[in-house]
């Protein structure tokens, strides 16, 4: 496993996302934003160890397209995320919308699909201000280019410090399919110009719905 990949990374609609760990998420400042990696300081950007895994021919093209979350007002076009040049998670580019890490599984695929947004960016809210106030229960709606709405209910929301952070919880094979939605948390930091923590929502699919009846209700 290297910590930064030679080769493209591929994700897995068999096994999930396998052996995809990231050591540790930091969070940007108030001024250049805040999500699952550093916005600010590149430097300080955790990367992302891979292992080669040849994904599903069948899959390859699918993505999910929005994120419905109706108990906090979220409804989003997402974007794919990649990694940078030195093996960091690329994070969204502003405010809005969320993004997709598209090394890790599509939503409704075996593992954990993995969304991270900004809690705020340039002193304006972020897509995910208020991802703390979701409960277990909350639903959890994306929708996906094939038209599928795979919906999920939140079975948690953790709040951890940046030093402690449960990678292989986060990030780890799962047996079954689920999503995680990934943002900063808790006090700010004002001397390390980030927050001090990471909120992270666990989710587990509950059912798919078809194109022909798809869409939040």
């Amino acid at each position: 496993m290297s910590n930064n990949p030679t080769g493209r990374h591929r994700r897995t609609s068999g096994t999930g996302l396998s052996a995809v760990l990231v050591s540790l998420l930091a969070c940007g400042s108030l001024l250049t934003g805040c999500t699952a990696t550093e916005a600010g300081d590149r430097s300080r950007s955790t990367s992302v160890p891979t292992s080669q895994v040849v994904a599903d021919p069948v899959a390859t093209t699918l993505r999910p397209d929005r994120l419905v979350v109706p108990a906090i007002g979220v409804d989003t076009d997402l974007v794919d995320l990649g990694l940078e040049p030195n093996g960091a998670l690329q994070v969204p580019p502003g405010a809005f919308p969320a993004g997709w890490y598209s090394g890790s599984p599509v939503p409704g695929e075996l593992g954990p699909a993995i969304l991270a947004g900004h809690v705020d960016w340039d002193g304006a809210p972020g897509v995910f201000l208020r991802l703390h106030e979701l409960a277990p229960g909350d639903r959890i709606d994306t929708v996906r280019s094939d038209g599928v709405t795979a919906v999920f209910r939140v079975t948690r929301v953790d709040r951890y410090a940046k030093a402690e952070f449960p990678t292989a919880a986060v990030y780890g094979n799962i047996d079954h399919p689920g999503i995680r939605l990934i943002t900063c948390g808790g006090e700010f930091d004002t001397a390390a110009r980030s927050y001090r923590d990471n909120t992270v929502v666990f989710a587990d699919l509950v059912e798919e719905r078809a194109p022909s009846t798809t869409g939040p209700q």
